[in-house]
Formats: structure tokens, C-alpha cells, sequence
């Protein structure tokens, strides 16, 4: 009986093994035909070719074999895969033999899969790892253009080393089920793949675990391939599963590094609506960094989702065909999104006609539709052509209108996209005209959302710039609210913030109000703030706030002098400049500025150091600051010792009217002292100063004909400037309407003639002895 039973049983097993070889060629004939280019031959459906199937098997055996496969499935899958129930997976296959060579046939299947990958992964798929060769190859040859970008665009995504468990203790069951749903993946006929889809689908695939399950068996090259493939439900499951793993940096560049971007961009051109969607969707996650973006637009992909936008998005009642329409226009807008960051990009959308169309969407009612749409804009709107556009088409207005809405992201964008359109004054003039300004003084109470608080303030800052705005923004009792957000709020919402005070502060009954609602403080205590654009906004607010002279005086008391003193030491041109140009309304405010700039160690050898700067506007801006430094003439005797005066010559060739203006009158002002007047002749600074009259400005012929009166007390600048033939300006000069220009000019001229009669005089009295 024992010898008839082993019979039995060997008989048992050689017939099940013949089974699962048949099974096995006909998977792998089968995976053959899916993922193998082949230079003939359509796909049919996944899996499948037409010239193949004359040599198939009958219908009864190809049915049975699907059948198996499936049963082969159901029953490995119920079973757990996790490393912590493998032990009691196995004394059960102990009791049948056949059962337990089924697993360790499947074992070994899984450990040489794993093998693999994990020889392909460090040879390729590792974003880590691979060599800028590796990836030219990978990548595929795209159309000639160089890799470049925005120089002002940054890379979202820094590298990240592949992360990976160290022991399989860590992974979770998950992780083992879907490396058998990858494996029957790959090796499944039309049917297997679509169920195996659906059965991923089941899964959270947000779950990192079950997003290094897909990487790490090869199952991201599988559903590329399956995007090449003529199988609409195929092609539909893969799409919402790299929509959703896609969201991870690693795996978005691993798809670029596939190809994978083209393959998407293809199916923009389908027929089928709701493939178009899942890639313009797939799209807006994997476009989120450079590399991947350039793609979308060498592929041809801008022009395609510029395309899906064109539908009717306000139509009272809509046909399931034109909501379909809609579905694939908000997907399209929201792949522009993704791609907008790129200035190239930007330019391609505007090229294929994508504003207009942005345009009409922006009229829809769907929220959903307007947050990208607006999210484009507002990313676009960097640009000035585009913030024209807005403008001339009307988008303003629809903007303005959303700022109402209850959606905090749809008001965050809209406010974000005026701050960005409030450079132009035509533009900041709209907002006010279509009642914009309200609606974003309210969204100020939304101080928890600091997002939104962020592109609220920025707003109220550019349309502050227009003082008219600046009286509703009055009305609506905005000035308060701002001074409260000057402390415990992030950096970007403190740039604003202070950026729009400083504009509030251009009219004089508000800067009363900034110290009565305590503004001051901490104003002055922001000085000391590391953040550049931050401490440009708050010198320019400080130096506004100083022309009043109770705000002076805390300021003073505060130490505020010094600390804008400090900052003419910073590296940025802009932080010079305007801490020079707030210098000048605390040292003419101040009640003993002189004193206090005395008593700064190396304060005068670092102004008179900056006038070496290549940036006008510093130049300018410490011009100014000399000029009012040196009205304390123990001041400008300690700058003339520094050198000032051949400093200040050396600038007066240059051709910018506002550096002219404030050049001269620090000239005019250190004229005053000693003999500069003859110093600054023999630096060869009169002789420039002459061509200035010739400017159209009347600041710059005003300062200069002030300067040209204070060198002409010495004779040999009147010389110099005789020959430069600067008296007939001067006298054409002497019928201005401005007092002092007159005064200045004919001070002049007087210095001239009386100069040229005491040469006359002389020559008379020698020819007569």
C-alpha cells in the first residue's frame, strides 16, 4: 500500500508539473508579445497580436490555463506573504507535497525577481546613482535644444538617496502582496492585467511601502509599456495608478528617466476623454521639477494641454459629453499649473494661445476649475507680458470677484496673481475700480491661514503704491490691522506688511497713526532681521516714519540710528541703498545726528568706501546721505580728511540723471569746507558738471547750478568754466520759475563777470603804468 501510494503520488506530482510548464510557456509567450517591441505586427488588446493568433491553442485549453492563473492568484494572494507568517504558511504545505512545491516554485520565482530588480535598480532605476551618461541614454534622444531654464527658476526637488528598509522585518504585508500582483502584471494576458490593476487599485498606494513595492520589482516599466499598448482599460488603470504613485519625488524621476513623460504626453491626443484626463493629471504631478517639465514642452506636451481648455464652462445646463469636456480642461489647467513654473513654458502657453482661454475658463463657476486656472495666472503673471494681458482682457475683474469666495485657496491664488499685476499702476486703478481693495482688507482676519494672509498682504502692499488706494484702504481701517501683524508672523507675511506701511507712510497723518497704534518698536526692531527683502521694506518704512519728529524721537531713543548705520555694511546693493536713503530722513530729523554719526567707529570710512560701488542707486542713495551728513561741519571735515572729495569727482561722468541729481548736491554741500572748491577743480570735476545743464530734468539742473555757484568762488573754476561755455545756459537758466535755480544761476554768472573784470581791470591798470 505505501509503495501503491508513492506511485500515486509521484504520478500526481510529474502531472502537475507538466501543467504549470505549459502554464509557464504560455505566460511567457504571452509577456513576449505584450513587452517586446516588434517592427510588425498591431496590438490588438494587452497582450495579444494579431498575427499570433492562428497559432494559439484551442478555446477550451486557453480557458482553462486563464482559469488557473486566476485560481493560482486568488489562492496565493489570500494567503499572507508578510515575512512573520511565512512559518505558518509552511506547516501547512507540509501536509500536501504538491501544494508545497507550488510554493517553493513561487519562491524562487519571487527571490530571482527580486535579484533582478535589484541588479536593475543599481544599474539604472536609482535616481541617486546614475550617471549623467546613464541618463542621456535612458532618457532618449530629445530635440535639439540645450538644457536651460529660467536663470530665477530653482529646482524644487533636491536628489534623495533611494530610501530602503535594511531588513524585510520592516516591510509591511502590503509590500509583499503587490510584488505578486507586479509579477502577475507581467506575466498576464488581457484579463489578469486589468484584474491585476483593479487589484492594486485596492490598495493605498499613497503608502510609501506600496510605492517602493511597484519600484522595486520593475513594476513602473510595466505600466509604461502598458501606456504603448491599444487597450483602452489597460491604459486607464495604469494612468490612476501612476496618478497616484507619481506623487512621490523619487518615482517622478524615475519615470522621466523612463521615458515615461512621452508616452504620457501621447495620450493627450486620444479620443478617449477620460485617458486625456488621468494624463494631463499624471502630468501635473510628475511636472514638478525641471527636468520634467522640459520634457512636457520638447514632447510637444504645452501645445496638447493648451488644447484641452477649450470647452464652455458656463453654460446654464451641460450634456454628460460637455461635462466630460470640462473634467478634461480642469486637468489640463491643472498640468499648465505644474508646468508654468518654467519661464520657457510660459512662453510656449502663451504661444499656443493658452491666455485666452484661461481667460474664459477664469468665468466659470466651478471651483475646481478656477483654482488652476488662477494657480496658472498667478504663476504666469511674472511676467510682464502676461500681467498685460490680464489686464487688457479683462481678467481683473473675475479676479476681484473670486476674492469673495469661500474657498481659502481659490482667494489665496487671486490675491496672489493682483500682487503680482499691481506693479502697473492701470492695473492697481482696476482692482480699486471693481471694489477689490474691501475684500482684501478682510481677508487680514484670516490670520491662522498664513498662506493666504501672505498673498493678502502682499496685494494690499503693490495697490498701496497708488495713494488713492491708500485713502479706501483708510477707510477700511486697514492701517490698524497691519501694525498688529508686525510681530509673530512668518517672514514672507512681515516683508508685506512692512512693505505696505512704508507705503501708508508717504502721507503724513499716517505716520502719526503707525506710532499711536505702537508701530514704531518693532519696526525698529525688525532692523536686526537676517531677511534681505525684509530689511529693504523696513529701512524704507523707518526712514518714512523719521520725518516725523515724535517718531524721531523713539526712534532715536530705540538706537534706530545706529542700527541703519549697521546695515550699509550689508553685502546686498539694495539693502545699502535703501538703509542710505533711510540715513538721510534720521540724520536731517534727528536732534544731534551729527553727534551720534561722530560717535559710530568707522561710520565716515565706510560711506566714503561706498562710493566705489558700481550700483547707482547705492551711489545715489550715499550721494544723499553726504549731502545731509555733511551740513554738520565738523562732519564734513572728518569726510574730507576720509577723501570725499576726489571720490565724488570720480563720479561725475556718469550719465544717469539721478545720480547726477544727488552727485551734486553733495558737491554743492562739500564746498563748504576749506579748500575743497579749489580740490575739486584740480580732480577735473567742473568741467562734467557742465554737461549736466544740458539735461531735461530740473532736479539735475537745479543741484548742478547750485554746485556750479559753490565752485565758482574759486577763479580757476571760473575759468574752466568759461571756456566750457556755460554762461548762456546759465543766463537762459536766470528766467526759470524755480527761485532757487534762478538764484543759483545768477549767483554764478555774478561769480564769472566778476572775475572777468577783475582780469580787465588788471590789464588796464598794467597798460597804463
Amino acid at each position: 500500500m505505501k509503495h501503491g501510494d508513492s506511485a500515486v503520488q509521484e504520478l500526481s506530482t510529474k502531472k502537475e508539473k507538466t501543467v504549470n510548464e505549459q502554464l509557464q510557456l504560455e505566460l511567457h509567450t504571452t509577456r513576449r508579445n505584450i513587452y517586446e517591441p516588434r517592427p510588425s505586427g498591431i496590438l490588438s488588446t494587452c497582450g495579444k497580436t494579431e498575427e499570433n493568433k492562428g497559432h494559439k491553442s484551442s478555446e477550451e485549453e486557453k480557458k482553462s490555463l486563464r482559469q488557473g492563473a486566476k485560481s493560482k492568484i486568488k489562492a496565493e494572494f489570500s494567503a499572507s506573504s508578510s515575512p512573520g507568517h511565512m512559518s505558518s504558511q509552511k506547516r501547512k504545505t507540509e501536509e500536501n507535497k504538491t501544494l508545497k512545491s507550488s510554493e517553493d516554485e513561487h519562491k524562487n520565482l519571487r527571490q530571482r525577481a527580486k535579484s533582478k530588480t535589484k541588479a536593475e535598480l543599481s544599474a539604472s532605476s536609482s535616481p541617486g546613482h546614475v550617471s549623467s551618461q546613464k541618463l542621456k541614454t535612458s532618457a532618449g534622444a530629445l530635440p535639439g535644444e540645450p538644457f536651460s531654464e529660467s536663470s530665477t527658476e530653482s529646482e524644487e526637488e533636491e536628489e534623495q538617496p533611494y530610501r530602503h528598509p535594511e531588513t524585510n522585518t520592516d516591510l509591511p504585508s502590503e509590500y509583499w502582496q503587490i510584488q505578486k500582483l507586479v509579477k502577475y502584471l507581467k506575466d498576464g494576458d488581457q484579463i489578469v492585467t486589468v484584474h491585476t490593476l483593479c487589484a492594486m487599485m485596492d490598495f493605498n498606494l499613497m503608502q510609501e511601502s506600496c510605492q517602493m513595492a511597484i519600484q522595486d520589482t520593475g513594476g513602473l516599466k510595466v505600466l509604461l509599456n502598458l501606456l504603448d499598448t491599444d487597450e483602452h482599460k489597460c491604459k486607464i488603470g495604469s494612468l490612476k495608478i501612476l496618478r497616484t504613485i507619481s506623487h512621490n519625488s523619487q518615482i517622478r524621476r524615475v519615470i522621466v528617466d523612463m521615458r515615461g513623460v512621452q508616452s504620457i504626453v501621447k495620450i493627450l491626443d486620444s479620443p478617449v476623454k477620460e485617458l486625456k484626463a488621468l494624463a494631463a493629471e499624471t502630468i501635473a504631478n510628475v511636472a514638478k521639477f525641471r527636468r520634467a517639465r522640459r520634457n512636457v514642452r520638447l514632447y510637444g506636451g504645452i501645445n496638447k494641454l493648451v488644447k484641452l481648455l477649450d470647452c464652455l464652462p458656463n453654460l446654464a445646463s451641460l450634456t454628460p459629453s460637455q461635462e466630460e469636456d470640462i473634467e478634461v480642461a480642469c486637468c489640463g489647467a491643472l498640468a499648465l499649473w505644474s508646468c508654468s513654473r518654467s519661464t520657457k513654458n510660459k512662453k510656449a502657453i502663451r504661444k499656443a494661445g493658452g491666455i485666452p482661454l484661461l481667460g474664459r475658463l477664469l468665468k466659470s463657476p466651478l471651483q475646481k476649475m478656477l483654482i488652476p486656472v488662477v494657480g496658472t495666472l498667478q504663476e504666469c503673471a511674472s511676467e510682464e507680458s502676461y500681467r498685460t494681458d490680464i489686464q487688457t482682457l479683462g481678467m481683473i475683474k473675475d479676479l476681484v470677484r473670486n476674492l469673495s469666495s469661500d474657498n481659502d485657496e481659490l482667494q489665496m491664488h487671486c490675491a496672489s496673481a493682483i500682487f503680482k499685476c499691481a506693479e502697473d499702476k492701470q492695473t492697481r486703478d482696476l482692482v480699486r475700480k471693481y471694489k477689490g481693495l474691501q475684500p482684501l482688507v478682510s481677508l487680514l482676519h484670516k490670520a491662522d491661514n498664513k498662506q493666504l494672509l501672505a498673498a493678502a498682504t502682499g496685494a494690499i502692499w503693490k495697490c498701496s503704491i497708488s495713494q488713492e488706494n491708500v485713502t479706501k484702504f483708510q477707510e477700511y481701517k486697514a492701517l490698524e490691522i497691519l501694525v498688529s501683524l508686525l510681530t509673530d508672523q512668518p517672514e514672507e507675511v512681515l516683508v508685506n506688511v512692512v512693505g505696505a506701511l512704508g507705503e501708508f507712510a508717504q502721507i503724513p497723518a499716517n505716520k502719526a497713526a503707525i506710532r499711536e497704534f505702537g508701530g514704531i518698536k518693532p519696526l525698529v526692531k525688525l532692523l536686526t532681521s537676517p531677511n534681505q527683502a525684509l530689511l529693504v521694506n523696513v529701512t524704507k518704512a523707518v526712514g518714512a516714519c523719521a520725518t516725523n519728529k515724535d517718531n524721531m524721537v523713539i526712534i532715536d531713543q530705540l538706537d534706530g540710528i545706529r542700527l541703519v548705520w549697521s546695515l550699509l555694511k550689508n553685502p546686498s546693493a539694495d539693502v545699502q541703498s535703501s538703509a542710505a536713503w533711510a540715513l538721510c530722513a534720521c540724520t536731517e530729523n534727528a536732534e544731534d545726528a551729527g553727534e551720534t554719526a561722530r560717535s559710530l567707529i568707522g561710520g565716515f570710512q565706510l560711506i566714503v568706501k561706498l562710493l566705489s560701488s558700481t550700483n547707482n542707486e547705492v551711489l545715489a542713495s550715499i550721494c544723499a546721505a553726504i549731502c545731509k551728513i555733511a551740513k554738520d561741519e565738523e562732519n564734513l571735515a572728518i569726510l574730507t580728511d576720509f577723501g570725499v572729495v576726489p571720490s565724488l569727482a570720480k563720479l561725475t561722468n556718469t550719465t544717469d540723471d539721478r545720480l547726477r541729481h544727488h552727485l551734486a548736491d553733495a558737491i554743492a554741500q562739500c564746498c563748504m569746507w576749506g579748500s575743497n572748491r579749489a580740490s575739486f577743480g584740480e580732480a577735473g570735476a567742473v568741467a562734467p558738471l557742465v554737461r549736466y545743464l544740458k539735461s531735461k530734468e530740473g532736479s539735475v539742473q537745479r543741484s548742478t547750478a547750485m554746485a556750479l555757484y559753490q565752485l565758482s568762488r574759486n577763479p580757476n573754476n571760473c575759468i574752466t568754466m568759461h571756456e566750457k561755455e556755460v554762461v548762456q545756459p546759465l543766463i537762459h537758466m536766470m528766467g526759470s520759475d524755480d527761485e532757487e535755480l534762478q538764484e543759483a544761476a545768477a549767483g554764478c554768472v555774478r561769480s564769472i563777470r566778476l572775475l572777468y573784470m577783475a582780469n580787465r581791470n588788471a590789464e588796464l591798470f598794467t597798460f597804463r603804468n
